[in-house]
């Protein structure tokens, strides 16, 4: 059985939700490896919506066990918040979600931190954090002053989270920010760490045995390679390792048992936040692809920036993400356009350019170099195949290919279930 692995390839909000949940009717795993509650996953199930921030996406499909990793941050109160909501519409849990001792916590003090931090920037460096406190979390791992969920099994776990937030209580007034009411903070996470203490556990064991027994395990990312801590547009990046190669570490399992990538990609390019997105459209063109896209974060709501297909960024995903296979997402936001444009290169102080630069400032100075499409006019919601799609559509999915040098095994066609074509040519 298969040991996949899927990541999203541009800036996020690629649709890795719907395709982890179509991936699930065959997965006895899904483990969540990276990130926190800072992104969103949204599944449509029939006339049921769902979205997911902490809770890998296999929990909609019963035979499925998720497992929240090593890797991730996790938000207590935001994931206790979340799992309730789960058990009120009927999703069980029993058995099926375990949660690794070893991954570490979001406490309210990081998030003020988040905040804090942002707002002393500079307006012209201001990263666009979404203040869910995962860098401040992510910072205290790589400083070892942070408290991992195996902590809460312990009986003095309160008293180390009252150390903790008088520590952080002093840098906030140092910031000029408000300190934390420490005796609200701890009633909270009390509250939280009772409800959640059941889940917690050494998910290596567990994982291990799934690999020895050739399970079928689907490893799901959050984010995208161009959000990735250090393949990403740095310092506009989140505090994690994105691309497959997060896999491994943010789970423990060996490296050498993933045997699949699968990577998301729009039929266009967004992104949320702040930093440079060569293909971003300020025109009428970029509206229309965010109304019909509804282009809003899952997580925060806020409208994503929307450009052409950059296939730079894609063809750079597939380097540093061993991506084996599209998922094609939102083909029919384009049904209306009538020529499309595809990045294929970028431009910068006179030069072509063929991958994505290092340099913020430099990405930054890069002007696509385009290719034209012309378009279908013709609605594709509808089509379950390959042959049902309009010609000049599956010229559209063949150029991509031919451009990325990867085919494209998935395609969806609208937000449900149903829409959702694997190709056979």
């Amino acid at each position: 059985m298969a040991k996949t692995v899927l990541i999203g390839s541009q800036w996020g909000d690629e649709g890795k939700g719907k395709i982890i949940d179509v991936l699930t009717a065959n997965a006895d795993w899904v483990v969540r490896y990276q990130g926190g509650n800072n992104a969103g996953h949204t599944v449509e199930v029939g006339d049921q919506k769902y979205v997911l921030h902490l809770t890998p996406s296999g929990i909609l499909r019963e035979t499925c066990k998720c497992v929240i990793g090593n890797g991730l941050v996790v938000d207590l109160v935001g994931l206790m918040g979340e799992l309730k909501a789960l058990v009120e519409r009927g999703i069980s849990l029993d058995n099926r979600l375990f949660i690794s001792d070893r991954a570490h916590m979001v406490l309210q003090y990081h998030k003020e931190l988040d905040g804090a931090r942002e707002s002393n920037r500079e307006e012209s460096e201001k990263i666009g954090t979404t203040k869910r406190g995962i860098g401040p979390a992510y910072c205290d791992k790589a400083d070892r002053t942070g408290l991992r969920l195996g902590d809460i099994l312990e009986t003095d776990f309160l008293d180390m989270v009252k150390t903790q937030a008088k520590v952080k209580n002093k840098i906030l007034t140092g910031m000029g920010a408000d300190p934390l009411d420490i005796d609200q903070l701890l009633e909270q996470v009390k509250e939280a760490a009772d409800y959640l203490r059941p889940f917690i556990c050494d998910t290596i064991p567990l994982l291990h045995k799934a690999v020895q027994n050739d399970d079928d395990i689907l490893f799901e990312g959050a984010q995208g390679v161009m959000l990735d801590i250090d393949f990403g547009s740095y310092p506009y990046v989140t505090s994690s390792s994105t691309g497959a190669g997060g896999a491994p570490a943010g789970s423990g399992i060996p490296p050498n048992a993933i045997d699949r990538v699968v990577g998301i990609v729009k039929a266009y390019t967004t992104r949320v936040g702040e930093g440079p997105f060569p293909t971003e459209l300020r025109d009428g063109m970029g509206a229309h692809i965010a109304k019909v896209g509804n282009e809003f974060g899952a997580t925060t709501g806020r409208p994503r920036r929307c450009g052409w297909f950059d296939g730079v960024v894609a063809r750079y995903a597939v380097m540093v993400g061993g991506i084996n296979e599209w998922a094609l997402m939102k083909l029919d936001v384009l049904d209306a356009v009538e020529t499309i444009k595809v990045c294929v290169a970028y431009e910068c102080d006179g030069e072509r350019i063929e991958t994505v630069p290092a340099s913020i400032r430099k990405l930054g100075r890069c002007t696509p170099i385009y290719e034209e499409l012309k378009g279908w006019n013709t609605p594709t919601t509808e089509c379950t195949t390959w042959d049902e799609l309009p010609e000049q559509a599956q010229k559209y999915i063949e150029y991509l290919e031919k451009l990325t040098g990867v085919k494209i095994h998935i395609l969806s066609v609208g937000p449900r279930r149903s829409s959702t074509l694997l190709l056979e040519r």
